[in-house]
């Protein structure tokens, strides 16, 4: 069974602020099938942030990203709306590399 997962990048005008919002949105994420997820910032760009989401399908990966709650919220997180690109990916593989 594959998994989709989105990458979304963006930039923000105050990570912690960000940060704050989006941990407070996890609730709605799970409950629209965000299986997990990670986050990442710029060693060179602070203010720039690329977030994974694992859905079990592209179409729950979609709808979950059309959300006008979604739209709301980051615009209350102060995400810079123009610098937001969202990508789909099909999960091919995933592993941890111990003892190799």
């Amino acid at each position: 069974m594959t998994s989709t997962v989105a990458l979304v990048r963006h930039r923000v005008a105050d990570f912690d602020a960000w940060k704050k919002v989006y941990d407070g949105f996890a609730p709605i994420q799970a409950e629209h099938g965000v299986q997990s997820h990670q986050v990442l910032r710029s060693i060179e760009s602070p203010d720039e942030v690329i977030v994974t989401h694992t859905f079990e399908s592209a179409e729950t990966a979609r709808a979950f990203f059309a959300m006008p709650e979604l739209k709301d919220t980051m615009r209350k997180a102060c995400v810079d709306a123009d610098a937001v690109e969202i990508s789909y990916y099909d999960e091919v593989e995933s592993s941890t590399l111990v003892g190799v």
